[in-house]
């Protein structure tokens, strides 16, 4: 019997979600939309965010200034309107204030204009995972801003709060037949997370994760169990690893798994500026690495091997009776002058052997439609 998995394209009654990497709407980003904030940096070779647009347009040609909201999302929102997918949820990686002190310790400080927060709405996500290592770049009181200013524009926050307890709540999405999409949000050290933003009962912080031991696993499992109700679909948005290389650590492998074995449904890992390993694990899925979406890294020096231009939307169908992967479709896109644009043929290619070669061991391979997109193929059950 023909599965979705001989077309790549999603089941009937599959809920279908989207998922991206690094939303980086701060810095160089923030100076071409219509409010730009400050621009004043402390970088160690950059004090001025306007220096990122110049790299850009430099490498790539002028930027109109001001652009609209949707600009940085490009042929990314055309894309989601031909999808649909039933629910949207972003690493949404920068702090949303015009307040707040530069976080000591830290080489590089994402900040984004409370008046520019209709380019995130753009993209209109269900859910802005915030547990990463750039939400409280302008201290705690930064991330009070940010938690209000999503709030005040309809936007659901998870992964940092006012306390430990509102940092580590789960948010809950209607989709359609009274079912729901549960998303919790946590991060580990490994990505950059200072010790010292984790919440705590009377601080303000992210969901830092001690760890990535069975232990740790366990209560992030018990966090999904304790709201999801039947025919609930339990995601777990995870902010870990390097910046840069293919390879996934054992440890996160093991923590995935273990995820995966307790109940949760798809593992949205993120972190890296490339697309990491992709693998389906007893028929769920595992994003080991989404890589960037939005940022301002155009005509930096670099890691060109990795083609950190090249990016990824992600649209995963889940079976919402058992949870397993349906149909995972992937749309390859370029950054050029600050704005997602549709990737050429070759870049297309290019994307499908490199994300072949590196899941392959993991029991996955990808094939390239005919209509450019991208879509996973189990090699074993």
């Amino acid at each position: 019997m023909a599965t979705a998995w001989d077309s790549g394209e999603m089941a009937d009654g599959a809920v279908t979600l989207f998922l991206c990497g690094d939303v980086m709407t701060g810095r160089g980003v923030d100076q071409i939309l219509p409010h730009p904030g400050d621009p004043e940096l402390r970088e160690s070779y950059v004090g001025d965010a306007r220096a990122y647009v110049d790299l850009a347009e430099r490498a790539h040609g002028p930027i109109p200034r001001p652009v609209s909201f949707r600009w940085p999302w490009g042929d990314a929102l055309g894309m989601l309107d031909d999808v649909r997918p039933d629910v949207r949820v972003i690493n949404l990686e920068t702090s949303i204030t015009a307040n707040g002190e530069f976080a000591p310790g830290k080489a590089v400080h994402y900040r984004m204009s409370p008046g520019n927060l209709g380019c995130v709405a753009a993209a209109r996500p269900d859910a802005c995972a915030l547990a990463n290592n750039h939400v409280l770049d302008f201290g705690r009181r930064g991330l009070v801003d940010t938690l209000h200013a999503l709030s005040g524009a309809g936007l659901r926050g998870v992964g940092a709060g006012r306390d430990v307890g509102a940092a580590r709540r789960p948010t809950a999405v209607q989709v359609r037949d009274g079912r729901r999409v549960i998303i919790l949000s946590c991060g580990t050290a490994s990505s950059g997370i200072p010790a010292g933003w984790a919440a705590a009962r009377d601080r303000p912080g992210v969901n830092l994760l001690p760890d990535l031991s069975p232990g740790t696993a366990d209560d992030v499992i018990g966090l999904a169990q304790a709201v999801r109700q039947p025919g609930d679909i339990a995601v777990v948005s995870i902010h870990w690893g390097s910046n840069w290389g293919y390879e996934v650590d054992a440890d996160q492998v093991r923590f995935a798994r273990r995820l995966i074995d307790g109940g949760v449904d798809l593992v949205h890992g993120h972190s890296s500026h490339h697309p990491r390993p992709i693998e389906v694990f007893r028929g769920k899925l595992i994003l080991y690495g989404c890589g960037d979406c939005i940022n301002d890294y155009e005509g930096i020096a670099g890691y060109q091997s990795y083609r950190g231009d090249l990016r990824l939307l992600y649209f995963a169908s889940i079976d919402p009776d058992t949870g397993r992967l349906t149909a995972l479709q992937m749309a390859p896109m370029r950054a050029r002058q600050m704005r997602l644009r549709q990737a050429p043929a070759a870049d297309r290619q290019w994307l499908r052997t490199v994300l072949e070669r590196i899941s392959h061991d993991l029991g996955s391979r990808v094939d390239l439609r005919p209509d450019g997109m991208l879509v996973l193929r189990p090699t074993a059950p």
